[in-house]
């Protein structure tokens, strides 16, 4: 039985070989490594394509968000002691680069129809220490609301994004990672866009928050062997950059291909033990995973796979549960808590064919 692979990044990537191939050794011929042209060509062109005016490259999606957040604390947007609200169902990066920086999360429960961040209970939780929203736009679903701008006019608050699975979608004409102060931006191989190894990347309007992150990066340095700043070692790498070079020229390709794939599921998927959360707009959704929810979700689990179906949870323990953040393991959020224990992901991705989602539709159904 040949097995539906969950993501299959050898075929995702060799969709691209001989593009990625020549770039590669480009890269190997010009005896240049790190902070040459390949990423300075990156950060124009991705810059370009979320549409702000600065992009600064570093090595993961975890440091894209430690910097944005302490390069706001080196500038004074943000002073350590802050509350930032975060959704609690989010990945534990945005939670450590918080804790990382000396700010204080803030969890706002999701909606159980979105998955997303509930804008009607952000308000209740903002007091006088808040300063800033993370917006997690998971899944690859745009979390931004018409609500959430304005809680950000009304209380001057900043908002940053956290756009690691988002890449190229879009709200009210313009892409996340350009709707808010700043937002950090992950390559992650499994990513919609995806390098072969792991790179990050901050994007914002403001130059002097990127001349700062970039010191950051740096050591803490602008100047060679003088740093203003305690800073880190953060860099996305020359071959990194040539392959995401090549892939950002297909990611609107890439991203139709997986919205076909979520179209099938929607249209087809007719099994009353399985929620499929509110999808709205296409263009707002890239759906880098197609979450369901059911109260049978290891039962469903265990099934798919027996029928040659690989599928991933994401996430079996949120972070207010985990044992590194153990003051908070007796917090409630029982939406979160829901989500956690009733996500499972569905194959997809830009080389999934529709046959291969008719198996697990058929599978998925069957489901008793």
């Amino acid at each position: 039985m040949e097995r539906i692979k969950f993501l299959d990044l050898q075929k995702v990537n060799n969709k691209y070989a001989d593009e990625i191939h020549t770039a590669a050794i480009k890269v190997i011929d010009s005896g240049w490594y790190l902070n040459g042209q390949s990423v300075s060509r990156f950060e124009s062109d991705y810059s370009n394509y979320i549409g702000t005016k600065c992009c600064v490259s570093c090595a993961s999606g975890l440091d894209a968000l430690i910097l944005m957040l302490k390069g706001c604390i080196e500038t004074g947007r943000l002073s350590v002691g802050d509350e930032v609200i975060v959704p609690a169902n989010t990945f534990i990066a945005t939670i450590l680069a918080i804790t990382e920086c000396g700010l204080k999360p803030v969890f706002v429960e999701p909606s159980i129809d979105t998955l997303q961040i509930d804008d009607t209970k952000i308000e209740n939780s903002i007091t006088s220490r808040t300063k800033a929203i993370i917006l997690v736009h998971l899944y690859g679903k745009c979390a931004m609301t018409d609500k959430i701008s304005q809680l950000c006019s009304k209380y001057n608050l900043l908002l940053f994004e956290d756009n690691a699975q988002s890449h190229g979608c879009i709200h009210k004409g313009k892409k996340t990672g350009s709707l808010g102060y700043a937002a950090a931006h992950s390559f992650y191989p499994g990513k919609v866009l995806g390098a072969l190894g792991d790179g990050g990347a901050v994007t914002t309007d403001d130059n002097d928050l990127a001349s700062v992150i970039r010191s950051l990066a740096n050591y803490g340095s602008q100047k060679k062997y003088v740093f203003k700043y305690q800073g880190r070692n953060s860099r996305l790498d020359e071959m990194q950059a040539a392959i995401l070079n090549v892939k950002l020229h297909h990611l609107d390709e890439d991203i139709m291909l997986r919205r076909q794939i979520a179209r099938y599921y929607i249209d087809n998927i007719n099994n009353s033990d399985i929620l499929i959360p509110e999808i709205g707009d296409m263009n707002s959704h890239v759906f880098h995973l197609f979450p369901i929810l059911t109260s049978r979700r290891d039962a469903l689990q265990h099934y798919l796979s027996d029928k040659g179906i690989e599928t991933a949870i994401h996430y079996p323990i949120p972070p207010h549960k985990q044992e590194c953040y153990c003051e908070w393991n007796a917090l409630s959020l029982p939406v979160t808590e829901q989500i956690h224990l009733q996500e499972l992901s569905l194959p997809i991705s830009p080389v999934m064919t529709i046959d291969e989602a008719a198996i697990v539709v058929n599978a998925v159904n069957n489901f008793k």
